[in-house]
């Protein structure tokens, strides 16, 4: 089996799925082709023209299967590459642009929102990581297409669409040989990228007040940073310098000791739709901490959850640190790993 492999924004999760996916279904033919993440509109908008000039002998080339990511415009690809319409289409959907909040520095992402639509209209099948990113995908395209001038029907058609879709979450790599341990269970890590939607604000007004109240903790600020950094992350840093283990993005094998460690994991986003980030954490010892919202209450029980507030974390975070024995128990996570889900992933490739 012949299986081209697209991602047309090559995001951390989009990467660690693409090659575990390659690295666990070993005995089919993969291609791949990626696209930097950054020039996020030029990108979705532009991932078929980027490809034509760049690969054009292997978009030439015949495969069973074509399995893109949803920004990639499948399409247009079609229409520059018929050939590939005889493909099996699956349209694998990390997360989707109807339930990204909007920057209030940028221009509503129509452009983004009517790609997802194209690439799910041209899949056979249609891939979701969490149940909640099926159901805000639906939604928000019904609600999309109401707005269209000429006020067309949405229900039977987005019905069809979701006749073809199913949930399958990506997967973890199982941990060799490594004890999940909470051996720091005052130390509270931040491990998400620095963007605004991933709600720093929150997290850092608590660890102030947390903080000026002389409460006991260790801080580790891990994750990507990009160029545009919101402002709270500077004037963190200089309040919170004492209790700061580790500031920045780490090389891997630096991360991955700093997450055996164990600790408190924390999101306060206003954006996930499965969140490898907390899982990786929780994988290694960390007691995750995660805001009654979004994908979290199909992934985590009720007492890994505040309920969304920056009281809310305050006080789960105040009780967790001045009683750790107060915290919950290490989260099984062997139903995130691959050895669950590796017999799922074949069926979707085999058509079954």
């Amino acid at each position: 089996m012949r299986v081209l492999l697209l991602s047309a924004y090559e995001a951390v999760s989009h990467r660690y799925w693409a090659q575990s996916l390659m690295a666990e279904i070993d005995d089919v033919s993969w291609t791949l082709l990626s696209l930097p993440p950054r020039h996020f509109s030029w990108r979705i908008r532009g991932n078929p023209l980027s490809w034509w000039l760049k690969e054009y002998e292997t978009l030439s080339e015949s495969y069973d299967v074509v399995l893109a990511t949803s920004m990639v415009d499948v399409a247009t690809l079609i229409g520059l590459f018929p050939h590939l319409g005889r493909a099996r289409k699956i349209v694998y959907f990390h997360e989707n642009q109807f339930a990204y909040p909007e920057s209030q520095q940028k221009m509503p992402r129509n452009e983004a929102k009517v790609v997802n639509l194209y690439a799910a209209l041209a899949a056979d099948t249609l891939v979701f990581n969490t149940a909640y990113n099926w159901d805000s995908f639906f939604d928000g395209a019904r609600r999309f297409l109401k707005k269209m001038p000429e006020n067309l029907p949405a229900a039977k058609p987005l019905e069809r669409l979701r006749q073809r879709a199913k949930v399958l979450p990506v997967p973890i790599m199982p941990l060799i040989d490594t004890p999940q341990t909470n051996a720091h269970p005052r130390r509270i890590i931040w491990n998400h990228r620095w963007e605004y939607d991933k709600n720093p604000e929150d997290f850092f007004a608590v660890l102030f007040k947390l903080s000026e109240q002389e409460i006991p903790f260790e801080l580790a600020v891990l994750g990507q940073r990009f160029r545009d950094v919101p402002a709270i992350f500077d004037e963190a840093e200089e309040r919170l310098a004492a209790q700061t283990i580790c500031w920045g993005p780490q090389p891997e094998r630096a991360y991955q000791a700093l997450l055996n460690g164990g600790g408190i994991v924390v999101s306060t986003t206003w954006h996930e739709f499965q969140g490898l980030a907390i899982m990786e954490a929780a994988q290694r010892g960390a007691i995750p901490l995660v805001p009654d919202r979004l994908c979290f209450p199909e992934l985590y029980p009720s007492n890994y959850r505040f309920d969304g507030t920056q009281e809310g974390l305050y006080q789960r975070l105040h009780a967790w640190l001045t009683d750790p024995n107060s915290q919950p128990v290490l989260l099984n996570t062997q139903q995130w790993q691959w050895p669950e889900w590796r017999r799922a992933y074949r069926a979707l490739l085999m058509g079954h």
